[in-house]
């Protein structure tokens, strides 16, 4: 026995050396891949908004914490909503861990909906990580019956909308038929802004922006109780908003929670950066831990905290598998929130 338990105890020693010896091994590998080449963050969008923030954001800091430090450039690629990116990225960019790509939130939403153009598989990307989730909220204004979700079941409640494939009338649709609110869609306004300058001109009771958005510029109408948050859609509730119900708890029976979980995933995908299918595996988690230690930096957490941009990351893994959850969401769910989102 003593015997056994020598061996066995060495075969760990020999284990834990190997290891440990193999890291700097592979390390070094992929310093010399990486040595002297050019890594392109390809965003999906015009120079300007969020997304491309974002991304050269991850740009910008990702660099120095890959094995070589290669010149990391990020290159706008706008179009189709961003689907012209994906695609790129899906059937045409290099495969050997110098291409990246930062897209629409509701990347996996739109393939399993078979929005046309979405002519990429989300979970055959290999997701390297998320900067941040983007949670948005409904809110209502001052002379505003609904000031919290049960009231808006029993008021008729005018939000603005910016556009039939917008969470602003998404959200609301699906929570008048799953929960039985009485929100009245008005379309039209070009954007967020617009939608709550609407809302405190008295045009609609409401509308939806980002939770960041709102505590940067309403902060103080919301502590005079001029400001109604009504529910955020994320999948869980915030710390930040532990009152207010998460837009997955409103599902009063399976097929609902299903229908919200899946449509609220694309404020959990948020700004994600992900690798084209096919990297190497070795490549992949070599990015993904390059990600990681990104996020620690103190320069990258100084440039986060000067600007006050949301910040709410997760690891590739955590990513990898939301992205594969949403993509193989029922047939039934996707059909039953299709005649939901339609009418």
């Amino acid at each position: 026995m003593t015997q056994f338990l020598n061996r066995r105890t060495i075969l760990a020693g020999l284990c834990v050396t190997t290891a440990i010896v193999a890291a700097p091994v592979a390390n070094a590998q992929q310093a010399e891949f990486y040595k002297g080449k050019n890594v392109s963050v390809y965003i999906g969008f015009a120079p300007g908004g969020g997304y491309d923030y974002y991304g050269r954001l991850v740009a910008r800091h990702i660099g120095k914490h890959i094995p070589g430090n290669p010149n990391v450039v990020a290159q706008n690629m706008p179009g189709a909503g961003s689907f012209t990116a994906a695609n790129f990225l899906f059937s045409a960019a290099p495969k050997d861990g110098t291409a990246l790509g930062v897209v629409t939130q509701t990347i996996a939403i739109e393939e399993a909906l078979k929005t046309t153009g979405a002519n990429y598989k989300s979970a055959q990307f290999n997701w390297i990580g998320r900067a941040t989730a983007i949670l948005e909220v409904t809110l209502t204004g001052e002379k505003a019956k609904a000031t919290n979700i049960d009231l808006a079941k029993q008021f008729e409640t005018p939000v603005a909308g910016t556009g039939s494939g917008s969470p602003s009338e998404g959200f609301p649709r699906l929570m008048n038929a799953l929960y039985g609110t009485k929100f009245k869609v008005i379309t039209g306004y070009q954007g967020s802004n617009e939608g709550m300058f609407a809302m405190e001109k008295g045009e609609v009771d409401g509308a939806l922006t980002s939770w960041n958005t709102l505590k940067r510029t309403r902060s103080e109408p919301m502590a005079q109780g001029k400001i109604h948050v009504l529910v955020q859609y994320g999948l869980t509730r915030s710390p930040d908003m532990k009152d207010i119900p998460a837009v997955v708890e409103l599902g009063q029976t399976p097929e609902a929670k299903a229908i919200l979980t899946f449509y609220a995933s694309g404020a959990a995908v948020g700004r994600s950066v992900f690798a084209p299918p096919g990297v190497p595996a070795d490549r992949v988690n070599t990015l993904r831990r390059a990600f990681d230690a990104m996020l620690k930096d103190p320069e990258f957490l100084a440039e986060v905290d000067k600007l006050q941009v949301e910040f709410d990351p997760a690891s590739g893994e955590e990513m990898q598998k939301l992205i594969s959850d949403v993509a193989n969401v029922s047939p039934d769910t996707i059909k039953r929130m299709q005649d939901i989102l339609a009418k």
